[in-house]
């Protein structure tokens, strides 16, 4: 969590970058009925599929590099993690491995 505090900007900056990616993967008709947030859980709250989730996966690793290796971290986590994945984890996640 220190991490989102400490590079607001950045996290920002992220957060803005995931929200497109959305955007283009679930359709900005259904979007614009969303109140996308940095909280906003994947399953429950943008109710995408696993489908989706491998375009959006496919999305940051070629937007932010190969050092991000979203998939494997996904595949790392437990199925309550899975469901309860938001944007926020995703951030935290991008922001500690990035320019390792």
């Amino acid at each position: 969590m220190d991490t989102l505090v400490n590079n607001s900007n950045e996290t920002q900056s992220i957060f803005l970058t995931l929200k497109q990616f959305i955007t283009e993967i679930i359709g900005e008709e259904f979007v614009e009925e969303m109140d996308i947030t940095i909280d906003s859980s994947f399953t429950k709250d943008l109710e995408m599929d696993s489908i989706e989730i491998v375009s959006f996966s496919e999305k940051v690793k070629n937007h932010f590099g190969e050092e991000i290796d979203f998939t494997g971290w996904l595949s790392s986590l437990d199925l309550d993690q899975l469901i309860n994945l938001n944007l926020k984890d995703i951030i935290q996640y991008i922001l500690s491995n990035q320019n390792k």
